[in-house]
């Protein structure tokens, strides 16, 4: 106190105001908890998660609210769209028009086929066409009908995703063979870092950290896909993680799919772990040269523990000393080339994958036990669910939906 400042410290647990007792046998201690500490002119006040340690969480955890209701999207079909019939193939939407049969009349949809052929589907039939998704700019071959030319691409597609499907089940028979690096059961360090959490944990939030905990402790190696809304806590468990890969000195890499995000990660990631010897880089397009440099030879030399980053994380630049985690965040959103390189990692080191939107695929996987799945279904306390609404352009409602963001920071 070479300021002269009168010290306040905002204790409620015992062992934390035995500690600062014996430590300051004077001091001004106040049985109360705050959660952050201040500074007032002369007066300097100090919480317990200032000095470094949470104590046992006042508020339980208690949400009646549970995940929020999903809102189903329809693609709306315009006229010249592209579409894909099951049995006859790409076809051109040319609207509804109304026929007669059987002495009634009913809306079908037309769809025009190669040689101006048409087909009428009954509006209530409308499961049997998709929306073509292809390439954008690019106008897809329009079949013709009663030719074999759709049966033979069906047939192409078929054969493709068998391999497809031989190659991924290959590949995780290989991982369930292979022995991995089995880490180490739960110190007091780790403990320490989970009491560091600032906010009291969802039970799903806890499920979550123990199945991946027993993944990371057994000889085979994880391939965890960890599924929950924004803001229910996934980070949180990839962080829990990536602290246990430390403790036993192996590094991890963090994948993020875009710069803000990456960005957002770092900053969440030099908070959180702080109090604790971990050394974390970020590689992005907006790293300088000099401190890329300084990250990748870190990286090769064991000094840095955890990058975060883009795809800028697959370059054949990057090389670990001794990787044992890897953290992707929405894999959906890589591409091929990306998830090849991904590929590769996951034959011998743990993967932990988030996920808000899981792509069907990814799914499918983990439904039939290809992948292991966690899921976080509640939000943290006093969390609110979205709330998604479609209204017309209203520049009233795009202004006040500003000023809230900017009003919360």
């Amino acid at each position: 106190n070479k300021e002269k400042k009168e010290v306040y410290f905002y204790l409620s647990k015992k062992s934390e105001i035995d500690i600062i007792n014996k430590l300051i046998p004077n001091a001004n201690i106040i049985n109360q908890k705050i959660s952050k500490g201040f500074i007032i002119d002369n007066i300097v006040c100090i919480s317990e998660n200032d000095i470094g340690r949470h104590i046992e969480k006042v508020i339980k955890y208690k949400a009646n609210l549970h995940i929020g209701k999903k809102i189903k999207s329809y693609n709306e079909l315009e006229k010249g769209d592209y579409v894909v019939h099951i049995n006859h193939g790409i076809g051109i939407y040319n609207g509804l028009v109304m026929l007669k049969k059987d002495g009634l009349m009913k809306d079908y949809i037309q769809l025009l086929y190669d040689g101006n052929d048409k087909i009428y589907i009954p509006v209530e039939k409308i499961e049997l066409i998709s929306k073509y998704s292809g390439r954008e700019g690019v106008a897809p071959k329009i079949n013709k009908l009663g030719g074999t030319e759709w049966e033979k691409t069906k047939a192409r597609v078929r054969g493709k995703v068998k391999d497809m499907a031989y190659d991924l089940i290959k590949l995780y028979a290989e991982r369930e063979t292979r022995r991995g690096f089995a880490f180490s059961k739960d110190c007091e360090m780790s403990i320490d870092f989970e009491k560091d959490f600032p906010y009291e944990l969802t039970n799903d939030q806890k499920l979550a950290i123990s199945q991946i905990k027993t993944d990371m402790e057994s000889t085979t190696p994880m391939d965890r896909l960890l599924c929950g809304d924004v803001g229910f806590g996934k980070t949180e468990v990839a962080f829990v993680a990536a602290f246990k890969a430390i403790l036993d000195s192996k590094q991890v890499l963090f994948l993020c799919p875009t710069t803000i995000l990456s960005n957002q990660h770092y900053e969440n990631a030099l908070l959180r772990f702080q109090n604790f010897p971990v050394s974390i880089g970020l590689l992005n397009r907006f790293t300088t040269p000099k401190e890329e440099k300084r990250i990748l030879e870190g990286l090769k030399d064991g000094t840095i523990d955890m990058v975060i980053g883009t795809h800028r994380l697959l370059s054949d630049d990057v090389k670990a000393k001794d990787l044992g985690l890897l953290v992707i965040d929405e894999e959906q959103r890589f591409g091929v080339a990306h998830k090849e390189k991904i590929k590769q990692y996951k034959s011998n080191v743990d993967v932990l994958t988030l996920t808000a939107t899981p792509i069907p695929r990814t799914l499918q996987m983990s439904l039939t036990g290809i992948r292991s799945l966690s899921l976080i279904e509640t939000p943290p306390v006093n969390r609110y669910p979205v709330q998604t609404y479609v209204v017309e352009e209203n520049k009233q409602i795009l202004k006040d939906a500003i000023y809230k963001e900017l009003s919360r920071d």
